[in-house]
């Protein structure tokens, strides 16, 4: 993936030289930077990026490995990698992600699975996270797989533990009475809500349930 792209701030004003690309070695110094700075306490620090599972991930499959810059700096980065999931079996993110190393993807996988997206809270009003997602929808397009599929956080989710299911959650956050600043992105984006799952990942924010989204190929 070698795609530049023009960008504009809340303001309007244009932003030249918005370029997603693969990520690779001499940019996991900043991929890290920006993971603490997406992810703060009380998010674990444990599930940022360390140094062996970004090598990992581009020496597995360099193809699920996007980053994008402004203006000649990382900004954000997606990562992801081929499976193929059964929606009914319940997994967590450690397991399916290998604890994020990659080491479970199949290359006859027929599914993108999303390990991972941030993006660096100073360039959030840039609309960083779409342009990355739809560049990983094309990657699904170009690989002929079925479908992008993977577990979202609900950081919001533990306001509301104590009055809604986390299926009422999804439901109200899909008819806008809730906003959630993962789910509300994602759907903004065209995922669709698959199922939530109990103890996907270590997270209180969301009371450690992931919501299953996905995005189908239309062309399949």
């Amino acid at each position: 993936m070698d795609k530049w792209i023009y960008g504009y701030d809340a303001k309007g004003k244009r932003l030249n030289h918005l370029h997603i690309r693969n990520y690779n070695d001499n940019d996991f110094e900043r991929l890290i930077e920006v993971q603490k700075k997406a992810f703060p306490p009380p998010f674990p620090s444990d599930l940022w990026w360390n140094q062996s599972q970004l090598q990992e991930h581009i020496s597995i499959f360099p193809e699920g490995c996007l980053c994008i810059e402004v203006e000649g700096i990382i900004a954000g980065s997606m990562t992801a990698m081929r499976c193929t999931v059964d929606d009914q079996k319940d997994h967590t993110w450690e397991d399916i992600t290998g604890n994020g190393t990659m080491r479970t993807h199949d290359e006859k996988g027929t599914e993108l699975y999303v390990v991972d997206i941030c993006v660096d809270p100073e360039y959030r009003s840039l609309g960083l996270g779409s342009q990355l997602t739809q560049a990983m929808y094309e990657t699904v397009v170009h690989l002929g797989l079925d479908r992008l599929i993977g577990g979202a956080r609900m950081p919001s989710y533990y306001k509301y533990e104590d009055e809604y299911t986390p299926e009422e959650y999804v439901n109200l956050i899909l008819q806008s009475e809730i906003h959630d600043p993962v789910l509300t992105f994602l759907f903004k984006a065209g995922r669709s809500p698959v199922r939530p799952i109990a103890e996907y990942i270590d997270d209180k924010e969301s009371c450690n349930y992931g919501l299953l989204t996905e995005w189908k190929n239309p062309f399949k």
